[in-house]
C-alpha cells in the first residue's frame, strides 16, 4: 500500500464557534501505480487532502502512512526530504520563479536533491523534452504562454523521477485544448508507472482518471473505479 490514511481529521479553530473540519474522519488507501482523481467543489476538503497527502500539512488527528512510513512521526526536515524525493507537485498557478528561465526552474528540485552540477542540466533538459519544452529552455515565464508555463511546471515536478505526482487543478487556468494536452502528459506518466493524484472540481477532468474519490464537507461520499476511453 503506497498511501494509507485512516480516520483522518484536519480541524481549524478546534473547539471554537468558528471550528472548521476540512477533513472529517477520512479513510483512504491508494496502491502504487494508480491514477486517482479526488473530486469536490470549493470547500469540500480536496485541497486540504492534497496538502496532507503531499506532506505539506499535518493532520489534527488520524494516521497517515506513506509507503509504510508513519508521516506523523517525522520532523519538518524529514517531511521536506520526503516531499523532495517522493512527490512531484503541479499547481494551477504554475509557481515558477519569474527571474529564472525554464531550465533553471526545472533544475531547482535537483539542486535540493543534491544532484551533482554535472548531471543537473542533462536531467532537467530530459524532463523538458518529455513535455515538449526543451526548445524553450532559456525562455523566462513571462516569455511563455500559460500552457507552456504549465508544461515547464510539470517538467520541474518530474525532474527527480518521483514515484508520485500530485496535480492540484492543473488545467484550471488553461484553455480546453492546452488543458487536454496537460492531461495527456499525466496519462503518459501513469502509463510509465507513476502514481498520479489529480485534484479537481471538474467531473470532465476527473474522467481522465481510473478511479474517482468524491469529497463533500470533508468526508468521502463515493470511491469508484471507472472506465476511461484513452486506452
Amino acid at each position: 500500500m503506497l498511501i494509507d490514511i485512516r480516520d483522518l481529521y484536519k480541524i481549524y479553530n478546534e473547539g471554537k464557534e468558528s471550528e472548521v473540519r476540512a477533513l472529517d474522519g477520512v479513510t483512504l488507501q491508494i496502491d502504487r501505480g494508480e491514477f486517482v482523481a479526488i473530486v469536490g467543489q470549493s470547500g469540500s476538503g480536496k485541497s486540504t487532502m492534497m496538502n496532507v497527502l503531499g506532506c505539506l500539512d499535518i493532520p489534527t488527528y488520524g494516521e497517515y502512512r506513506l509507503d509504510g512510513t508513519d508521516i506523523g512521526s517525522l520532523t519538518d526536515k524529514q517531511l521536506a526530504r520526503i516531499r523532495n524525493r517522493e512527490i512531484g507537485f503541479i499547481f494551477q498557478g504554475y509557481n515558477l520563479i519569474q527571474e529564472l528561465d525554464a531550465l533553471e526552474n526545472v533544475t531547482l528540485p535537483l539542486i535540493y536533491r543534491g544532484v551533482s552540477v554535472f548531471d543537473r542540466e542533462d536531467m532537467a533538459m530530459a524532463a523538458l523534452a518529455k513535455v515538449g519544452m526543451d526548445d524553450r529552455a532559456h525562455h523566462r515565464p513571462s516569455e511563455m504562454s500559460g500552457g507552456q508555463q504549465q508544461r515547464v511546471a510539470i517538467a520541474r515536478a518530474i525532474a527527480t523521477s518521483p514515484p508520485i505526482i500530485m496535480a492540484d487543478e492543473p488545467t484550471g487556468a488553461l484553455d480546453s485544448k492546452t488543458g487536454k494536452h496537460v492531461l495527456e502528459i499525466l496519462r503518459d506518466l501513469y502509463r510509465s508507472g507513476t502514481t498520479v493524484l489529480l485534484i479537481t472540481h471538474d467531473d470532465g477532468i476527473a474522467a481522465t482518471a481510473k478511479r474517482v474519490v468524491r469529497l463533500s464537507d470533508g468526508k468521502i461520499i463515493s470511491d469508484n473505479p471507472q472506465e476511461v476511453d484513452w486506452e
